[in-house]
């Protein structure tokens, strides 16, 4: 099945956008060869662009908060775990710790860093970290793996209380919706979202073997999912025939 996500406010947007970066670093920094590492690099800058917003720091910490109140307000309920409660609330006290103890915004340290800065200056324009342009990275490159990996892990250090104050959120946010399975008549699926709640995340589970892509749209009010079909002229097209996927609204 493939997971397609759809945000329905901005902050969620970004909170996204940013779990799939941390989760490209953690994928490319073990790597041994130095052109993933290149890319590792690449992807601390466009980390610290994502994560720049001057209130970033300041809604993730306001975001455990209000979970950690959400949680409190379950103490004495029969139906849940003190002990389970007690653990998450004391994940959400880690999470605001280390990230409330972080001076300015994430990635601020790494600025400070000339060297960085140099390869940051030159790496969104195309080839523009040759060892022509960038001799001191050009040898960089050339250090035993042991090297970089330490480097690395130094330059990873300041955004990780970030990374695990997001992943944290989002996985209480994705664990309080309920899938359910629905059908697209005619490849169109409309659902009116009902008053009183504030949902922020869409998941939709596909059957790939379908060859259908979600088209997702969405407010507070309403969603709409359109599906598609990518045809031989390699543009997509409505499908026409019913279609059954999995959904789960996220509050």
């Amino acid at each position: 099945m493939i997971l397609y996500e759809y945000p329905f406010n901005e902050r969620i947007r970004t909170y996204l956008r940013l779990e799939q970066l941390f989760l490209r670093l953690s994928e490319l920094v073990p790597r041994s060869h130095s052109l993933d590492h290149h890319y590792a690099i690449q992807t601390i800058f466009e980390i610290m662009d994502v994560a720049s917003r001057a209130d970033m720091k300041s809604d993730v910490l306001k975001d455990i908060d209000r979970q950690k109140l959400q949680l409190n307000s379950y103490r004495g309920n029969p139906a849940i775990s003190e002990q389970v409660l007690d653990g998450v609330i004391a994940q959400l006290d880690d999470c605001f710790t280390q990230l409330s103890q972080l001076n300015g915004k994430t990635g601020q340290s790494l600025t400070e860093n000339d060297w960085l800065m140099s390869i940051r200056s030159r790496i969104g324009i195309p080839g523009g970290t040759c060892e022509f342009d960038l001799p001191a990275y050009f040898h960089w490159q050339h250090h035993c793996v042991e090297q970089r990996h330490a480097d690395l892990q130094g330059w990873v250090a300041p955004l990780a209380p970030l990374a695990a104050s997001i992943g944290l959120l989002m996985k209480m946010l994705r664990d309080s919706g309920s899938a359910q399975k629905v059908v697209a008549p005619n490849g169109q699926f409309q659902q009116n979202l009902p008053q009183g709640r504030t949902f922020q995340l869409l998941r939709l589970r596909m059957d790939p073997s379908a060859g259908l892509i979600p088209e997702i749209s969405g407010n507070r009010l309403m969603l709409s999912v359109r599906l598609m079909r990518q045809g031989d002229d390699e543009r997509l097209h409505p499908a026409q025939e019913d279609a059954a996927f999995e959904l789960t609204l996220c509050a």
